[in-house]
């Protein structure tokens, strides 16, 4: 019989602390379900880091553990991407995050369909609880994001009043994410040899953060751009002096243009 969260208190009551885990605790390796979910996650994080979103003090991991004691049980879960604005402490190696005990909540939490057994809608309130269950009830974070990859159906909730709600976008199919100062939507084309449907970023005034691919490409059409405008200049130029010429007159010999 699985035990039960709230066996000390009441069926409503759930009594929440943020400890440190054992110098010597052994995280369980939760493997990742398909080679698609990196990708996705990868992609999320490249974007804010090519246009400076990412400062010191900000989590981002993918695939990472999330720790909370409930009733004395150790909960871990481990979202397919998360986002913590301000850590206590910056760590090159860190294992799994406590929020409270070092830093802040999760401001968003995304997760990644992979299979239909609804592990993500899971609200089962057992040892250990369910997904949904986790996010909203125990650690409370804002904003939980539900992505299916292949039909690109995009689940954006936010919590109000205790509950996560389903939010519909604005006219562009986006959702803005205040705590990053950013639009999330999803977009469909190519990106390491995966075609389908990709969350991304999109700034204040609607423009897409690029990944490093794109913004190799800008850059080569911009430079393309420049020298197609040299050239056109050094072409209207030679027009220039050759009609000059035509009229008997050296353009050498012109007084500067004042």
């Amino acid at each position: 019989m699985a035990t039960q969260l709230s066996q000390a208190k009441s069926s409503n009551q759930l009594v929440i602390t943020w400890e440190a885990l054992p110098k010597d605790f052994q995280l369980e390796d939760e493997p990742v379900e398909n080679t698609g979910q990196p990708i996705l996650a990868g992609a999320l994080r490249e974007s804010l880091e090519i246009s400076g979103f990412i400062q010191p003090q900000i989590l981002i991991a993918a695939n990472f553990g999330l720790c909370a004691t409930v009733n004395g049980q150790l909960i871990i879960k481990a979202p397919d991407w998360v986002y913590v604005s301000s850590v206590k402490e910056i760590l090159n190696n860190r294992k799994s995050y406590t929020p409270i005990l070092e830093g802040e909540i999760p401001s968003i939490v995304m997760e990644f369909l992979s299979d239909k057994d609804g592990g993500e809608y899971s609200v089962k309130r057992t040892y250990p609880p369910g997904k949904w269950f986790f996010y909203e009830q125990i650690l409370q974070i804002p904003i939980y994001v539900i992505l299916e990859p292949d039909s690109g159906l995009l689940e954006y909730y936010q919590l109000e009043n205790g509950r996560y709600e389903l939010k519909q976008p604005d006219e562009n199919g986006h959702h803005w994410v205040d705590a990053m100062g950013l639009f999330l939507g999803t977009w469909q084309g190519t990106k390491e040899g995966r075609t389908g449907y990709w969350l991304r970023w999109w700034n204040q005034a609607g423009n897409l953060l690029p990944w490093a691919v794109e913004q190799i490409e800008q850059e080569r059409q911009r430079a393309q751009q420049e020298r197609q405008r040299a050239q056109q200049e050094r072409q209207q130029k030679e027009l220039l002096i050759a009609y000059l010429q035509s009229q008997g007159i050296d353009p050498s010999n012109l007084p500067p243009f004042q």
